[in-house]
């Protein structure tokens, strides 16, 4: 039976299992009677990569199926500074889950930053989780924020960025539209100060993770640390709504 090794983000767990990417979102979003009902964000790993933190030479022996041949769903093996202690060389496709179990794959492409775009709104993902007003392009908030000379800072870091709709170019009179946001002036006030004249690169709009609603994805999912950086674009609404139907109307994505 095939072995997997899974890094999610929601929460951050290193996590072994016999289930394929698919069937793992599946499992892991909705429960083993399909009771449960939770958005799941995950990376398939090299199984072979060596860590001196991380259990990884226990994988093979804890993801053994069960005596009665049936598969180990899921083999939690760490759940505190995972991201950080996973070699960037070892970090493969990422799959989105929906909370009723539709997985899309996602793989990772070269990033180029769009010359046009000057404002910027982050989820964070791992190791922490508030959402960020920016004016740093994913590349370069990826440096900052894992920069060992910043006070603050964090080893390596995964967030996806967020539609912004007219705030994007006009945050204090442009439309929010039917963008999900709550807290709509206090958003308004973090992008007025980091597009301001010495105002701050980066401001904090929420301390802590909010719902992530994924029709409010824009360009897609990030991890990195200093100038190393992966990319994993979502496809179009037109993609979605083509080639990944079932998943796009689970997301809500009209």
């Amino acid at each position: 039976m095939k072995k997997y090794l899974y890094l999610s983000l929601l929460p951050e767990a290193l996590i072994a299992s016999n289930l394929s990417p698919e069937d793992f979102g599946s499992y892991y979003a909705t429960g083993v009677f399909r009771r449960n009902c939770d958005k799941a964000i995950f990376f398939a790993l090299d199984p072979t990569f060596k860590s001196d933190y991380l259990p990884v030479s226990r994988f093979e022996e804890l993801c053994s199926p069960h005596p009665d041949g049936s598969p180990h769903k899921s083999v939690y093996l760490s759940v505190y500074r995972v991201l950080e202690h996973v070699p960037m060389s070892a970090i493969g496709n990422l799959y989105v889950v929906t909370s009723d179990g539709k997985t899309l794959e996602l793989i990772s492409k070269p990033f180029s930053p769009d010359p046009t775009a000057h404002m910027y709104l982050y989820q964070d993902l791992a190791p922490c989780r508030p959402r960020v007003a920016s004016i740093l392009n994913p590349q370069e908030y990826t440096s900052r924020i894992t920069s060992p000379d910043r006070l603050v800072n964090v080893a390596k870091i995964a967030f996806c960025d967020l539609k912004l709709g007219a705030l994007e170019t006009d945050p204090l009179h442009g439309e929010l539209g039917d963008l999900p946001y709550i807290n709509e002036h206090h958003l308004r006030d973090c992008l007025m100060q980091v597009k301001s004249k010495g105002g701050k690169n980066n401001k904090v709009v929420a301390r802590s993770m909010q719902d992530l609603n994924y029709r409010t994805l824009k360009n897609g999912f990030y991890v990195g640390a200093g100038d190393e950086m992966l990319y994993y674009p979502m496809p179009s609404k037109e993609e979605l709504q083509t080639k990944f139907y079932n998943w796009s109307r689970s997301a809500g994505i009209d």
